[in-house]
Parts: structure tokens; sequence; C-alpha cells
């Protein structure tokens, strides 16, 4: 278990990097990045099926496909939701709205919970309901002192839900089909990477090469980590661990200047009473468990 500890702790660690460095590889940005992410990427993708043995799962996931054509509609849909995601993960730190994200990932496991209860009849405990309450009130507390709420916050919070949702009610939930949905962002990945003026890139920043094989290894490594920790702890403690690359994420935001407006206090008031609740469920099931 220490392992799978350790695996986690340095995928949301390197998570974390690879937010940062999207600030230090300008001119290149936005769209551009997140092509050039995209293709670094997929051989980690594509290395992680060997690792940890998945073959077999990947070609009995193909004969599904062929037998079930509508799945490449799923996979499409995914590879487009995912893609999104990638990209505002990478436009977020240079567009001032590094925050804004991170807030959005901090609310993403509440969200989840609610998706799981309402979409899948799951199982929702008396502190579970109480962390998604104070999620709620601190949403509401935003929109009331603002008008508005973040659409990058509402982005993340809603998109992965949706996407984990539709892979679950179709029998998606391993690497093969996540494999599968990042070929399929191959064709953008490729035309956003070619709009890319290295020439120029370089005369701008001359470390853009060691930037870019950073941002691949990196991030790819923490893929890795992430898949191979997933696969040796718990799920409980996998979700509690979990929580590290949102305050990650948050530290960046710091790091790179931007700070939390007035009207952002008692969200994240409450979205830290709500990751306390959830942390608490999390080793009171520990305990029941042993």
């Amino acid at each position: 278990m220490i392992k799978g500890i350790c695996f986690s702790v340095t995928a949301s660690l390197g998570f974390g990097v690879v937010y940062y460095l999207s600030t230090v590889l300008r001119p290149i940005e936005g769209s551009q990045l997140f092509g050039v992410r995209t293709l670094v990427t997929l051989p980690f993708v594509l290395f992680a099926i060997v690792l940890l043995h998945k073959q077999q799962e990947f070609i009995e996931f193909l004969k599904r496909i062929k037998k079930q054509p509508h799945l490449i509609a799923i996979i499409v849909l995914g590879g487009l939701n995912m893609g999104s995601q990638m990209w505002l993960f990478l436009y977020a730190p240079v567009s001032g709205k590094a925050i804004e994200v991170s807030i959005g990932y901090l609310l993403l496991p509440l969200l989840m919970v609610l998706f799981g209860r309402i979409f899948f009849n799951e199982r929702l405990t008396t502190i579970k309901a109480l962390a998604v309450l104070f999620a709620f009130i601190g949403v509401m507390s935003k929109i009331i002192l603002t008008g508005a709420f973040s659409w990058e916050t509402a982005f993340v919070c809603l998109g992965y839900p949706i996407y984990f949702s539709l892979r679950k009610h179709f029998n998606m939930l391993h690497i093969s089909a996540f494999a599968l949905e990042m070929l399929s962002m191959v064709p953008a990945s490729l035309y956003f990477a070619g709009q890319i003026d290295f020439n120029f890139a370089e005369l701008q920043n001359p470390n853009i090469y060691w930037g870019l094989f950073l941002l691949g290894l990196v991030g790819g490594t923490a893929f890795i980590f992430y898949i191979m920790s997933s696969q040796l702890l718990p799920i409980y403690l996998l979700g509690l661990l979990g929580y590290l690359e949102p305050f990650m994420m948050l530290i960046v935001s710091f790091i790179i200047g931007e700070r939390l407006d007035e009207t952002s206090y008692i969200l994240m008031a409450c979205l830290f009473i709500s990751i306390g609740l959830l942390t608490l469920e999390g080793i009171l099931t520990n305990k029941k468990a042993r």
C-alpha cells in the first residue's frame, strides 16, 4: 500500500508541475499547447496498456466495438470532453483563470458523489450529504455575491461527472477506452500543434524545446504513476489522495500571482469543510473495513 500511496502523491505533484509548466512555455499556449500535450501523452497511455498487461483487454474492447458500433460515438464524445478539459487545464494558468479551474477540481469529487446518487442510485451517507450541502451553500454564495458563476469552474465540475457517468453507463471504465479516446483526439491535436511556429517560439523562448520535453515527460510519467496507484490502492484511499491535485493547482495559482477575490471566500471555506467531511468519511470507511 505504501508503494501505491507514493505513486498517487507523485502523480498529483506531477500534474501540479504540468499546470505550472504551461506558464513558462510562451509564446506557445492554449490550443497549440493542448495539441502538443496530447501527442506527447499518447505514447505513455499506450505504454501503460503494455505495462499493466492490458493488451488482451484492449483487443476484447475492439471486438466489442465491432459488435456495438454505437460505442464509437461515445468514444468520440469522450475524446471531445477530455480534450476540452486538457485544453482548459493548460489555458487557465496563462489566462488568469487558474484559481477558477482549481475551484472546479475542488468541487469535482462532490459533484461525482451527487451524480452517483442521482443517476446510479449509489448510497449517500449522512456525511456525504452534509459535504454536498456545504458545497451547494458555497456555490450559491458565489452566485449571489457576483450574479454569476465562472464558466471555467462549471466546465470542470460538470464536464468530468458527465464524462465518467457515460463511461460507467456503457461499461467503459478502463484504460482501453481512454486510449481510444486519446487516439480520437490525434487529428485535432496534429492540426493545433501544426500551427506552432517553432522558429519564432525559440527566438522568444530559447528553452522552449526543453520545456516541451518536460511537459511530455512529467505529464506522461504522472499519468503512469496514477494508473499504477489505481491498481494498488482501495478506491476510498485513491479518492482521498486525489484531493492533493486540486490543492497543488491552487498553490500554483498563488505562485503565478493570482489572488482569491473576496466573493470566493465563503465558497472556499465551504469547499474545505466539504472535503474535510469526505476525508472523515474515508477514514471511517477504512476503520470499518479493518
